[in-house]
């Protein structure tokens, strides 16, 4: 669900700022909105997966040390990525039913606030928890603001850049101590799943297993790879010895969104490149 967003009109900053939070680390990027290009990217990793209440702390030290107040920025954007979400097909979506999408696969307690995105001309709703906290702290640091849940992001950029295929793409975003899947059949969504990981046994088994569930086929199906790895990886060998068809995912951003930023990959930061 996006937040109802409001401009100063005294603020005549054209910049735009989007922040990703999750138990693993904060990133944040600025966009320059006048040349619709990301001026700024940046990440903070944690030593060891942090908990929701220490996000906040760990919030307000980053963007004190950034400089980054109300007065920078027109637009503000928070992105939650965590494990708490499910999608639900738009003819089975009702807003009074939210807690029931995630009772089966999520712990909920009492006090969680549950929000939703619709992913929209893909007939579905991403049903989820943000970090309430952190958008409590962003309101009264920013004022009103957007957010959105990073697989909401993930999916739509890929739904809306995928073309017909003769085959199913497997692409798989890695992060730092888990990694998403996402599989695709001729532009209709077949799979989205998120995986913890920390080695790399770990992860060709449940790419393996993805693999195996649907039925697809490890000599044809190609294994696109976004996120935090590269050809050098050991993911990423681990993963050419069991898949012919496999490469480091190209052009998942808007055109010209990081030419400012020229040692950006193109299959890295996506959901930020994406979330303006």
């Amino acid at each position: 669900m996006t937040q109802r967003k409001t401009s100063n009109i005294l603020d005549k900053s054209l910049k735009e700022l989007s922040i990703q939070v999750s138990l693993s680390g904060l990133s944040f990027s600025i966009r320059d909105a006048a040349e619709d290009r990301v001026i700024r990217l940046d990440h903070r990793y944690f030593e060891k997966p942090s908990n929701a209440e220490k996000l906040v702390e760990a919030l307000d030290d980053l963007l004190k040390q950034e400089g980054l107040g109300r007065s920078n920025f027109k637009d503000v954007r928070v992105i939650h990525d965590n494990e708490l979400s499910a999608l639900v097909p738009k003819a089975l979506f009702n807003e009074s039913n939210l807690s029931d999408y995630l009772k089966y696969n999520v712990k909920l307690f009492e006090t969680d606030f549950i929000s939703f995105d619709e992913l929209k001309g893909h007939e579905m709703f991403n049903v989820y928890v943000p970090f309430t906290n952190v958008n409590n702290y962003i309101f009264d640091r920013f004022g009103a603001f957007e957010y959105k849940h990073a697989s909401t992001i993930l999916l739509e950029t890929l739904l809306n850049q995928a073309g017909r295929s003769e085959v199913k793409n497997v692409y798989v975003q890695v992060g730092r101590n888990n990694f998403e899947v996402v599989v695709i059949d001729d532009q209709k969504l077949l799979l989205y799943n998120r995986f913890p990981y920390q080695t790399r046994e770990d992860f060709i088994y449940y790419v393996l297993f993805v693999y195996e569930q649907l039925g697809l086929n490890r000599e044809k199906d190609p294994l696109h790879l976004l996120g935090a790895i590269n050809e050098d990886d050991s993911l990423y060998k681990m993963a050419y010895t069991y898949i012919k068809e496999i490469a480091l995912g190209k052009n998942h951003h808007r055109q010209n969104i990081a030419k400012g930023l020229p040692n950006i990959p193109d299959h890295q930061d996506l959901t930020l490149l994406n979330s303006f």
